[in-house]
């Protein structure tokens, strides 16, 4: 399965914007006060083709009719090999506005390399080998872990809204009290710089650890709900078996960033939105309850403009 936590453990590193929502009464309004906010794509959706050429890219995703949108990890270093300024620049020329930016929150363990041969220089380990795609020259990758000042402070240069930690090691649980001083201590720094940060799930945060709590959980009990937002991944949270709208109801406010995704019936295949079984006209209904404030439409690693106009299409006619 393509999704961002497999893609960075291999590398060894670790919605609908513009869409606005049609115009109907408040009353009748899924959103409520939040109706007439256009929404937004995550670049990951588009990640070769952010990596190839992203002008022409963010061209097309404009073209699509998107108006916001939130960047992640790539190939080029830095943001798609533009400085944060450069980015803001580059997507306001475009019509787009730039609301928050992915960041890993560390490096994820590096899959141990089986030797070559059995015939090499005795007790001499083997040459570290580079996932398939991955550049040579490729520029190193900030995290939350060793960077979040940097990473805080280039957010407040792009006029980010949101930091996002895009994906952390959460298999034990000291891997999770580790994710959660960095947590604590990213937010304390985003909020003195005056943004927001926040957290993005996948799947795997709802399996129970040592102790039989989940990450998500622990994760939300044992941070300052002031500091730390989350950003709620619809469709790996359905995949998990978790309903969207209890988890808003356990923490009202807390979740003012979705990741609107879809997902098949085999709960495996990531599709575009409206093709799936996540059930968005309910968890839309929840908005005001997760306190939202903006949408970006994910669909890990498409194939194509094709699919964004999919989804948009399709989440127009949902909304409707």
């Amino acid at each position: 399965m393509n999704n961002r936590r497999e893609f960075l453990k291999n590398t060894g590193a670790l919605v609908l914007g513009g869409l606005v929502l049609p115009h109907i009464s408040r009353a009748e309004s899924l959103f409520g006060p939040t109706a007439m906010r256009p929404v937004g794509i995550q670049l990951f959706t588009l990640f070769r083709q952010m990596n190839e050429d992203p002008k022409a890219t963010l061209k097309q995703i404009s073209d699509a009719g998107y108006k916001e949108i939130e960047s992640a990890f790539n190939l080029r270093g830095g943001y798609y090999g533009y400085t944060a300024k450069e980015f803001k620049a580059l997507t306001s020329d475009l019509g787009l506005k730039w609301r928050a930016h992915h960041a890993s929150g560390a490096p994820f363990r590096p899959r141990p390399t089986p030797p070559a041969s059995t015939t090499g220089t005795a007790g001499a380990a083997p040459a570290p080998q580079r996932p398939p795609g991955v550049p040579a020259n490729m520029p190193p990758m900030l995290n939350l872990r060793d960077n979040y000042q940097q990473l805080v402070d280039e957010a407040v240069e792009g006029g980010l809204s949101y930091l996002v930690c895009s994906s952390t090691p959460v298999g034990t649980v000291e891997d999770i009290n580790k994710s959660i001083a960095v947590f604590q201590k990213t937010g304390e720094a985003a909020k003195k710089a005056g943004i927001g940060f926040a957290y993005h799930n996948h799947a795997t945060e709802f399996d129970p650890v040592e102790g039989g709590k989940t990450p998500y959980e622990l994760i939300l009990s044992q941070t300052d709900k002031d500091l730390v937002k989350m950003e709620l991944d619809l469709a790996w949270a359905t995949k998990a078996g978790k309903d969207p709208v209890e988890l808003f109801k356990g923490q009202p406010g807390r979740f003012p960033l979705w990741h609107v995704k879809d997902i098949k019936s085999d709960l495996k295949t990531v599709t575009e939105v409206g093709n799936g079984v996540v059930d968005f006209k309910k968890i839309f209904a929840a908005a005001n309850i997760a306190g939202l404030q903006y949408i970006f439409v994910e669909q890990d690693m498409a194939p194509g403009v094709e699919s964004i106009q999919t989804s948009y299409k399709n989440l127009s006619k949902m909304l409707s």
